[in-house]
């Protein structure tokens, strides 16, 4: 009987240690799928100006005097005795905010929609607008406030600025240190905001179909929630059993301590009186 109990215990800790890389692993697989779903893999993203982005906007020509009514100074205040005066500084650039309707208030121009377009988009049709007055203009559109968040159990959960408005759920593990060894790489929660609505995705890094995923790629604003494994979930409320466990057996031996030295207090003040 000791045998057997000893025989399939040593079958289960082979089967929980084969069942650990198999959870681990990211893309399992990858190496034999079809050439069809490598070409879905082969996504290419064009990051979309929304709302409540912020922008920057350069508008250049070979004479660039005539673009200087286009790019306004960016202007900082300091204060001179009781009066703020302001002063037009090269370190910082001017910047529009995307309204609630998609709008951006250019100089010269006015408003200008730009909710919706790509970086490109937005180039060419500003391009367009000024070309009548600037033949060789030339514009370049940046979002300058591009930010994900991941946290959860990764190495390093933050806010991440992205710097060239392009980052997928990979690189953004890569920034934020990787998964822990406790992650839930399963089910990583992408949570995102969609013209107010809000949007929750379920992610398989285990999974090569992901590379095809829309989501592949992250949006401003997007957060990544990774859960921790049933291991951990387990480890905490042991823990937290122990840790209970622990104080009750505390509050009760300090009771019991307090008790037996009240009652030994008593007893020898009796000894004392009777003594007299």
């Amino acid at each position: 009987m000791r045998n057997r109990f000893v025989i399939l215990s040593c079958v289960l800790l082979s089967l929980s240690s084969c069942k650990a890389p198999r959870d681990v692993a990211y893309f399992q697989g990858i190496d034999s799928v079809s050439a069809e779903i490598r070409d879905k893999m082969s996504q290419t993203y064009n990051t979309r100006i929304c709302e409540d982005d912020l922008l920057t906007v350069n508008v250049s020509s070979q004479d660039p005097t005539v673009t200087v009514p286009y790019n306004p100074p960016a202007y900082r205040f300091y204060q001179q005795g009781e009066q703020q005066v302001n002063t037009a500084t090269v370190e910082n650039v001017f910047t529009y905010i995307v309204d609630k309707d998609g709008y951006i208030n250019f100089p010269v121009l006015g408003r200008i929609h730009l909710a919706g377009l790509s970086i490109h988009e937005a180039n060419t049709r500003l391009q367009d607008m000024i070309r009548d007055a600037v033949p060789d203009v030339l514009v370049n559109v940046q979002i300058v406030n591009f930010k994900v968040g991941i946290f959860g159990e990764v190495a390093r959960p933050n806010i991440y600025t992205i710097k060239n408005n392009r980052i997928s759920v990979v690189d953004l593990l890569a920034m934020a240190g990787d998964l822990t060894i406790n992650a839930r790489r399963q089910n990583l929660l992408l949570c995102r905001d969609n013209n107010g609505e809000k949007e929750f995705v379920r992610l398989d890094m285990t999974d090569p179909a992901l590379f095809a995923s829309p989501y592949f790629y992250m949006k401003q604003n997007d957060i990544i929630y990774v859960e921790p494994n049933d291991a951990k979930k387990r480890n905490a409320n042991y823990s937290s059993a122990q840790q209970y466990a622990l104080t009750i057996v505390s509050t009760v031996v300090s009771s019991i301590s307090v008790i037996s030295s009240t009652v030994v207090a008593i007893i020898a003040t009796n000894r004392n009186r009777n003594g007299n």
